[in-house]
This record gives C-alpha cells, sequence and structure tokens, in this order.
C-alpha cells in the first residue's frame, strides 16, 4: 500500500500517461487432459491498483468538461473500494474534494487508501435482508446531493462516461495486445467493463464475442438476489448498460451471462497463485470460472481473454484468508477438488 502511495502519479497529466497499457499475459491450462492458453488482461499494473482508474479518469474527465471547470469540484460517489480509491486520487491531483460513500464489506486496504488520499468517508450501516449495502449508497447519495447543492454526483451506474472509458481504452489495448479475439470474459457490477468492451467490438466490426460474468446472488445482469461475498462484482440493482434499453451510444449486446459462484471463483484465485505466482482479486477468480466452464462446453476456443480488475493484495483478509472463508460459509475445499478432479492446472509464459 505504501509503495502504491509512494509511486503515485504527481500529476494528472502524468496520470494520464501512466493510465492502462497493463500486460495481457498468457496462462497455460490443462483441462480434462487438454491444453490450453488463457490470457489475463491484469489491470492491477493500473496506477492506483485496478480497472478503476480508467472508469474514473473517464467519470471525472466528462465532470469536469461538462461544469466547465473553472475551480475545485465537490464530488461524490458510492463506491465498493476500487473507484473510491481511484476517484480519491485524481481529485486530490485536481484539487476537487471527494465524499465516497461506502458500506463495511469495502477491504480494509482500500478504505485506508481513500483516507490517505483525501477522501471523506460516509459509512452506511443499513442492509437489505441479503446483507447488500448499495441500495443504502444509493439513498445516502441522494442526501447528500439534496444537502448541498454543490455537490456533483459522479454516477458510474447510469453515466455512458463509464462504459465509454473501456470503449476507448481497455477494448482497443485487448485488441491490440492479442490481434483477433475469439472470446472475451468480463466481470460486472455496474456493467460498465463489459458494454465498453461490446461497444468497441461491434462499432469495429470485430467478431469477438463478450461474456458478461457475474456472482450468484446478483441481479446486476438479471440473476436471482440472494447473499454474496465478494467485493467488486456484482449488485443488488440491474445494470444500467448491459440491457436492451442502455443508453445511446452503447452497444449492450453481450453474447452471454455467466453467473459463478463465490466458492469456486475464490479457489479459482488460490490456485492461480499457489501455481503461477500471479494474484488476482475474486472479480477476476469469477471470470477464470466462466472461462472454464465455456472450455468445458467448447474445447476448440482460441486464447480466450480474461479481464482481471484488479490484483490480490487488497484481498488477504478475504479471498486468500481461510478464516473469512468458512464465517461465510464458503467450501473453498470442495471446488477445490472437484477443479483437481477435472485435472485442472496452470503453469505461466513469458512470451506470447
Amino acid at each position: 500500500m505504501t509503495a502504491l502511495l509512494t509511486a503515485a502519479p504527481h500529476s494528472w497529466e502524468e496520470f494520464a500517461g501512466r493510465l492502462g497499457r497493463t500486460p495481457l499475459v498468457p496462462v497455460h491450462t490443462s483441462l480434462r487432459g487438454r491444453e490450453h492458453v488463457l490470457l489475463l488482461k491484469l489491470e492491477g499494473g493500473n496506477p492506483f491498483g485496478s480497472i478503476k482508474d480508467r472508469t474514473a479518469y473517464g467519470l471525472l474527465d466528462a465532470m469536469e468538461q461538462r461544469s466547465g471547470y473553472d475551480g475545485p469540484l465537490a464530488v461524490v460517489e458510492s463506491t465498493s473500494g476500487n473507484l473510491g480509491v481511484a476517484l480519491a486520487a485524481l481529485c486530490r491531483l485536481r484539487g476537487h474534494t471527494f465524499v465516497a460513500v461506502i458500506d463495511p464489506k469495502v477491504q480494509t486496504e482500500n478504505l485506508t487508501l481513500m483516507a490517505e488520499l483525501g477522501a471523506e468517508l460516509e459509512l452506511v450501516t443499513e442492509a437489505d435482508e441479503n446483507n447488500n449495502y448499495l441500495a443504502g449508497r444509493l439513498a445516502r447519495v441522494h442526501e447528500l446531493l439534496a444537502a448541498d447543492h454543490r455537490l456533483m454526483w459522479t454516477n458510474q451506474y447510469g453515466n455512458v462516461a463509464n462504459p465509454l472509458a473501456h470503449a476507448r481504452s481497455t477494448a482497443p489495448e485487448i485488441h491490440e495486445q492479442a490481434g483477433h479475439v475469439e472470446i472475451v470474459f468480463a466481470p460486472v457490477s455496474t456493467g460498465g467493463i463489459a458494454a465498453g468492451l461490446c461497444t468497441y467490438f461491434r462499432c469495429s466490426r470485430q467478431p469477438t464475442r463478450v461474456i458478461a460474468v457475474d456472482v450468484s446472488g446478483s441481479v446486476a445482469i438479471g440473476g436471482c438476489p440472494g447473499p454474496r461475498y465478494l467485493t467488486g462484482i456484482g449488485a443488488n440493482v440491474r445494470s444500467r448498460f448491459v440491457r436492451p434499453d442502455a443508453p445511446v451510444p452503447i452497444q449492450s449486446n453481450v453474447d452471454g451471462k455467466v453467473w459463478a459462484s463465490d466458492a469456486d471463483a475464490v479457489a479459482l484465485c488460490r490456485k492461480l497463485k499457489d501455481e503461477t505466482g500471479l494474484e488476482v482479486g475474486g472479480s477476476s477468480g469469477a471470470a477464470l470460472a466462466a472461462c472454464l466452464d465455456h472450455l468445458r462446453a467448447h474445447p476448440a476456443t482460441v486464447r480466450p481473454v480474461c479481464v482481471c480488475p484488479d490484483s490480490g493484495w487488497k484481498y488477504w483478509d478475504s479471498v486468500y484468508d481461510d478464516g473469512w472463508a468458512g464465517r461465510n460459509g464458503l467450501d473453498i475445499a470442495e471446488a477445490s477438488a472437484r477443479f483437481s478432479d477435472e485435472g485442472i492446472r496452470f503453469s505461466c509464459s513469458t512470451s506470447m
């Protein structure tokens, strides 16, 4: 964490120059006796550690253009962690104040980073029947907006600047790095990543299939509501972007929707780390689970891409902690045994 802040950009221009160009790493995978190569887009390489750096840059740039930016702004956003870190960092660079509306599930590391970056933290503690907080966070945002008319909401949930950030940066990077992309798996929370990928690949007439990946218990792309434990993926409100009436000019016609279990996602994060040394967050594990499920049904698929939104160092007290898994009733041992029975193994290559 200290190293992240020590190496942080010192200006908006420096941040923009360092944003993106994250590695696309090939990982060799064995599944049911057949060999595959997966391409992992490791977004933890962004300046503040996640793909939400791209989102934050797009949202804040759009807000500044809309406001005319003739002085410091007051910004508010609901966040489960990564976007809050990125917005706090960028607001500090621009001289804006930032209010992050958070809940008790926010990772300790993200909470500390937001505070050290100068964010004002508004904690929402009222959960719904499935112990989720998004509705409460959004209600608090609206209360704050009504109480202070200086506040401006970046609105990652409905602002087209969110998916457009990925249509303009994430997707073309993947295309440039991988060449022809047959299929890409994109974790969903707001749906901005998946919709941005669709927008780029559809508008550039690429035949790439985009699969939206959610977790069980989330309704972001139409699932059934229920308990869920991973942060950074899923939501208890429908995505505004991955739906037929998505706002223009967003292309929302994903080619498939997959729901992974929390236990499978966590087990694959741990397996990847143990066998390759690559550490990714829980949403990346869900993308891996969806990708492996696809390869079971379509073993001839060539070099599928998994978007990995962040790295694993923020999740030592959750994804990589047995106590956390046990308290939340996640049977990691059973999931790991199933993967072993299928002969699933990972190994990392340094060449494309």
